[in-house]
């Protein structure tokens, strides 16, 4: 075989391997669902998934997306996607509660059943790793609450929706679909 062939083969084994090893890195953290104790490891528990994952806040004007975002979660569960939400009070302290009080609101006032987790830090410095991971992936940080990265099946984020963006917008519900249809790894 041709020595620039083999080179050829080489880096573009290099970066598959360099692709699939961010896309591990992406999920490959632990998160406590919300006012729960055992920290959940998203790879393990949803990797090979469609996911929509989300910060959330009770006291925003977007909070009313709750309600649609468990739709979607109802709607396409079955077919491998999962909402999952990340509580943060990093904008104008619109989540100023405790955990069992988000969870409580989230319940009983959105009837939320999507996976909600730990409240955690979203923007700047002091944003969790997935969070770090998302902002590298897209060099686009949450502007607001209610922000939503669409990640496929092999763990990439595929598109970003900012806030006003609501869970029912033809657009987010098309990208939705076309990555369900994407072979389970």
């Amino acid at each position: 075989m041709n020595r620039k062939y083999l080179i050829g083969m080489g880096l573009m084994a290099t970066v598959a391997v360099a692709a699939t090893a961010w896309a591990a890195t992406l999920l490959d953290v632990s998160y406590r669902p919300l006012a729960g104790k055992e920290p959940v490891k998203l790879n393990e528990k949803y990797g090979g998934e469609v996911l929509l994952i989300v910060n959330t806040a009770s006291k925003c004007g977007f909070t009313p997306q709750y309600e649609g975002l468990e739709a979607l979660q109802q709607k396409y569960a079955g077919q491998g996607f999962a909402v999952l939400g990340f509580p943060s009070n990093d904008f104008k302290g619109q989540e100023p509660g405790s955990e069992a009080q988000i969870q409580e609101f989230c319940t009983l006032t959105y009837g939320v059943k999507f996976p909600m987790f730990e409240k955690v830090h979203v923007i700047g410095p002091d944003a969790t790793p997935l969070y770090r991971s998302l902002r590298a992936s897209t060099g686009v940080e949450p502007g607001w609450n209610f922000h939503k990265y669409l990640i496929g099946r092999d763990g990439k984020v595929v598109a970003n929706f900012p806030s006003k963006v609501t869970p029912q917008d033809p657009v987010l519900v098309a990208a939705i679909e076309r990555e369900l249809k994407a072979p389970r790894k």
